[in-house]
């Protein structure tokens, strides 16, 4: 039996996106991010992951002056 590798995600199952930005709420990936997730090598999600965080905190301090 061959054992098939689970991808990583940040997905939170919380698909909104920011037509602006162009940007997942849920999770912080941009909508390019997510149509090559399948795609990317682990490094690649491993670096876009690390920087989800601080990308979400800076979208949601955006919003707290724009409302």
């Amino acid at each position: 039996m061959i054992e098939s590798a689970l991808i990583e995600s940040p997905c939170v199952k919380i698909c909104m996106l920011d037509a602006q930005r162009r940007l997942c709420l849920g999770c912080g990936r941009t909508v390019d991010e997510i149509a090559r997730w399948a795609g990317m090598t682990p490094d690649d999600r491993r670096r876009v992951m690390n920087a989800l965080p601080e990308r979400l905190a800076a979208f949601n301090a955006s919003q707290e002056f724009t409302g």
